[in-house]
């Protein structure tokens, strides 16, 4: 195997089989059976998601593009209320990448996927010429079967319904944005699969209306897209809001609001209010939200999400507005 890809691993010949056979199938195994194809026996109603990583540096505190790539794609098709089943994924890599970066990102992947009991089942590589790409990019499909308790969307939300975070919120847009800069912090990405959150939201079923994990735009975001989508109020207390001191300090020194940063190992759940003291317990014995807590409620009103201050004082949050942290994800 050589140090690093060259252009002929793209080629489809002798250098792209060896490329698959030591490096992808060694972690994946599958991806050899169909090639870039796979056969799946699956039934029930099928939940369906793809998603492109293109994250600027490739490692980050607490994980890379390979570990996001999974768990970004295991958290989506969690979000439609599905158990994820199977994954594949698509490898742009450029010329001169090492290739022991390519394992560590493979590895991730497999550590990823093994955490989650989804199989990486197929893939595609290309290579592109040196200055194409910053060294790789991965496009992710993954399908899981709905689970028949939970019927959720932005649509469904109500007035009286509580807001729940599953954790403090920021982390990996700081984590990205501190090794980007070369900033010394201990912040942590919280980028994880959060499958172990299925149990518990599938046991309280009906109560709950609304999963969404806040990635790019953060819960902001989030949260406006959620007004939007059932013409409601979203009404949060800061002092609720979770944000660790190093979240909060890399925050002030570039001029940034925790609001809008991704989270790629935290959710977004709207629940009755009936069902919330049991949700809460629940989600709690769970490794992803330990810390999970009401933040807020849905109220009547215009689509819109208000924050109050420990002061009182009310201001409105939009959506983000243009891009205030590019290849976050």
């Amino acid at each position: 195997m050589k140090d690093s890809i060259l252009l002929g691993h793209g080629s489809g010949g002798i250098l792209t089989h060896r490329l698959v056979r030591e490096v992808f199938a060694r972690n994946f195994g599958e991806v050899l059976k169909y090639g870039d194809k796979a056969l799946l026996e699956i039934s029930g109603e099928l939940a369906y998601t793809t998603d492109s990583f293109v994250v600027n540096p490739l490692f980050f505190k607490g994980g890379d593009i390979g570990r996001l790539s999974v768990s970004g794609t295991v958290n989506d098709v969690i979000t439609c209320g599905a158990r994820p089943v199977a994954i594949s994924a698509s490898f742009i890599l450029e010329e001169g990448l090492s290739m022991e970066v390519l394992y560590k990102i493979v590895e991730s992947m497999r550590e990823a996927s093994e955490e989650s009991s989804v199989r990486i089942i197929t893939g595609d590589t290309k290579v592109v010429e040196r200055g194409k790409c910053d060294g790789i990019y991965i496009t992710t499909t993954g399908i899981g079967v709905k689970i028949a308790e939970l019927n959720v969307s932005g649509r469904f939300l109500k007035p009286g319904d509580v807001i729940i975070l599953t954790g403090d919120i920021g982390r990996h847009g700081a984590a990205v944005m501190a090794a980007r800069l070369g900033i010394e912090s201990e912040v942590e990405s919280d980028c994880r699969p959060l499958i172990d959150l299925l149990e518990p939201i599938s046991k309280v079923g009906e109560g709950v209306h609304a999963i969404r994990d806040p990635t790019r735009g953060g819960v902001a975001t989030t949260l406006n897209e959620f007004a939007d989508e059932s013409s409601v109020t979203m009404y949060i207390k800061e002092e609720e809001i979770p944000i660790s001191e190093e979240v909060r300090g890399i925050s002030e020194l570039l001029g940034l609001d925790p609001l809008y940063l991704a989270c790629e190992g935290r959710m977004v759940i709207v629940a009755s209010e009936d069902s919330s003291d049991e949700l809460l317990c629940e989600l709690k014995k769970t490794d992803s939200a330990r810390k999970a807590k009401i933040v807020g409620e849905v109220v009547k009103g215009e689509p819109r999400v208000i924050l109050e201050n420990e002061g009182g004082g009310r201001r409105i949050i939009q959506m983000l507005s243009g891009e205030q942290l590019p290849r976050i994800c």
